[in-house]
């Protein structure tokens, strides 16, 4: 007799589940002619014990006893084509080496309950970051790990960012990747974690951090495996107050698919010289293929996905790569697929964030259904573009005249209503890539990304970013001045590794520039006029290269003005428009960060008085000293 159906139900969860004393099996292979689960348990044996049953929606299940923790297993999938091993395509957890088998993971995890609470939308500042490039303190005989970040949270805290943002750490079949061509969507990457016999000094570091916060400790036996480690990087992100957001790629699969990966998954023939994939159709996408999102299965495969990190890992949001592909390479199912995703999650966890990044931008992304796709923010372009096409213009050796209006113009995307709508930032991990755009310092001045002119350029950029409306996102590095491109190939490119060495050895310029990006940060905390909704381009001077803004929260005041200057030298006497007259405090003023704190600092001593002198359609104005190359703010 085939395997029992005792603990069976039509809401028998996919994939193995430990339940009583052994664990249910599910699978989708419509088109197999039989299903075997094998592993630990039953000495790998495919016979009538181990043979699954066939439901009439083509799903093959049963319950299998003295399953454990732990064990490993495949299944065995017969199809009209061949018949061989496949991994569960709902594995929490493979075996090392890759790829071997999936392994039966209890969820049970040793959560610290702090009360956490995912920050409300437009309190979100976001780090993101590669966990394997991240930091990788023990190449080359190991990449980063799930642990190194964990390790290096107190200073992700420090610098006031309230979430990380992981590039996707789905298993990938490649030897590195940035991580968007994973096959295996509920298993961690192994390479992320640490393996049992280098796990004890990682757990003794990680439990220094847990003291410091008046939390019990770990045990070793609890966070073996790539499962457990990127639960504890969550809940140690937690307990330092800061979210995680995951991206995920539900666009498409691959780019390497193995014989025992769910490309073919049940084993159909070829026809025409071509198969029919169950999970996939035929059109390509960044070398793998785009999910067939008419089927229901395939849509409830990824939405289960994301339920699954929010409910079991207690993630705080994702990021969705690339859904303007789900939306046309998906056609004519694909926006209704985002729809039923977005649903589905804003019922489970309405607080966590979802963003959508979607080319070219489209508003329509982030609108309520029935019409828009739900999200609940987009990634936008607008003022990252336009940032670095000033401050590589101000790195020429000339007075030209800056684009300072096109700067102004790209602070409110279009066809927005919300701030948090749209996330923006001068750089991340497409843009500053191996081979692609530079990095800002190093866009400052190509030739010398050190020098004067190149720091204080890259504090004017970040702090525009930081002070501007949209949710602020920086890619690892960019808070000390890093210059390098990044790869995640860190075995042939170990030279583009991030330089936290220099901060080591106390770099006084990164130094400077990380206690800038601190504090900049701290503004907008300190300032919720920088987390309104209000905002009104003031003054833009291409000639001049002045751009100043005003932020404010609505029908509350809390207003602050934003001076940014690229001249490359001091101006005097320049009168700018405030919103209201009286003393306004000089509360950050970019120019006290170089060689901190600056002794010959250019500012306005703390403070300006705006006088009744209409200017800029305020009835009020100050006559101001703007350093080189510089941002102020000023508030009441």
């Amino acid at each position: 007799m085939p395997a029992s159906l005792a603990h069976i139900h039509p809401g028998t969860p996919m994939g193995a589940n430990l339940v009583a004393d052994g664990a249910t099996f599910r699978l989708w292979a419509p088109g197999a002619l039989a299903v075997y689960v094998t592993g630990d348990f039953n000495d790998r044996r495919r016979d009538d014990a181990s043979l699954l049953s066939r439901d009439v929606n083509g799903h093959w299940r049963g319950f299998i006893p003295g399953v454990r923790d732990r064990d490993r297993y495949l299944y065995h999938v017969v199809g009209t084509g061949s018949e061989g091993p496949k991994r569960d395509p709902y594995a929490r957890e493979l075996e090392v080496p890759y790829p071997g088998e999936c392994v039966v993971r209890s969820s049970d995890f040793p959560w610290h309950e702090t009360g956490y609470v995912t920050p409300r939308f437009h309190d979100f500042v976001i780090y993101q970051l590669h966990v394997g490039a991240f930091h990788a303190p023990r190449l080359p005989r190991q990449g980063g790990t799930f642990l190194d970040v964990a390790r290096l949270l107190p200073y992700i805290a420090e610098l006031g960012v309230t979430a990380i943002q992981l590039l996707p750490i789905q298993e990938f079949q490649t030897r590195f990747s940035q991580g968007y061509n994973g096959t295996d969507y509920f298993s961690p990457e192994m390479d992320f974690a640490v393996g049992d016999a280098d796990l004890a000094p990682y757990v003794a570091a990680l439990n220094q951090l847990l003291d410091a916060r008046q939390q019990r400790p770990y045990q070793v036996a609890e966070l073996r495996g790539e499962m457990n480690q990127l639960k504890a990087l969550i809940d140690l992100c937690h307990v330092h107050g800061l979210a995680v957001i995951l991206d995920v790629v539900y666009n498409h699969a691959g780019g390497d698919f193995g014989d025992q990966s769910m490309y073919f998954l049940d084993r159909q023939p070829v026809a025409g010289g071509h198969r029919n994939s169950l999970y996939f159709s035929d059109r390509g996408h960044a070398g793998g293929l785009v999910f067939d999102f008419g089927k229901p299965e395939v849509r409830d495969f990824l939405i289960q996905n994301a339920r699954f990190f929010l409910e079991e890992y207690r993630v705080d949001g994702f990021r969705y790569d690339q859904v303007s592909v789900i939306d046309h390479d998906g056609a004519p199912h694909g926006w209704s697929f985002c729809q039923d995703l977005t649903a589905t999650l804003d019922h489970i966890r309405p607080g966590a964030l979802n963003l959508a990044e979607y080319w070219n931008v489209n508003p329509w992304i982030v609108r309520a259904r029935p019409q828009g796709a739900g999200f609940d923010t987009t990634l936008s372009d607008g003022l990252r573009i336009a940032l670095r096409e000033v401050i590589g213009n101000a790195s020429q050796p000339d007075e030209r005249p800056l684009p300072m209006s096109r700067l102004a113009a790209s602070l409110w995307p279009e066809g927005f209503d919300a701030s948090w709508q749209f996330v923006q930032g001068p750089e991340n991990h497409d843009i500053v890539f191996a081979g692609r755009e530079l990095r800002i310092a190093r866009l400052a001045q190509p030739d010398d990304p050190r020098s004067w002119y190149a720091r204080s350029r890259t504090r004017v950029a970040n702090g525009i970013s930081l002070t501007a409306p949209g949710i602020p996102m920086l890619f690892m590095g960019q808070e000390f001045l890093e210059d390098k491109q990044w790869s995640d190939d860190l075995e042939s490119q170990p030279q583009l590794l991030l330089h936290w060495a220099g901060l080591a050895s106390g770099d006084r310029q990164m130094l400077d520039h990380l206690r800038c990006m601190r504090e900049l940060i701290a503004l907008r905390w300190r300032f919720s006029g920088l987390r309104g909704e209000g905002l009104r381009v003031v003054h833009a001077d291409d000639g001049n290269r002045v751009l100043a803004f005003h932020r404010w929260v609505v029908g509350q005041g809390d207003d602050v003005l934003v001076v940014a200057h690229l001249g490359n030298f001091n101006r005097f006497g320049y009168r700018i428009g405030f919103p209201g007259g009286g003393r306004w405090r000089e509360v950050f003023n970019s120019d006290v960060y170089e060689n901190w704190v600056n002794p010959g600092v250019a500012g306005n001593g703390g403070a300006v008085h705006a006088e009744p002198w209409a200017l800029h359609g305020f009835g009020f104005s100050a006559s101001l000293l703007l350093p080189a190359n510089s941002i102020l703010v000023f508030a009441r």
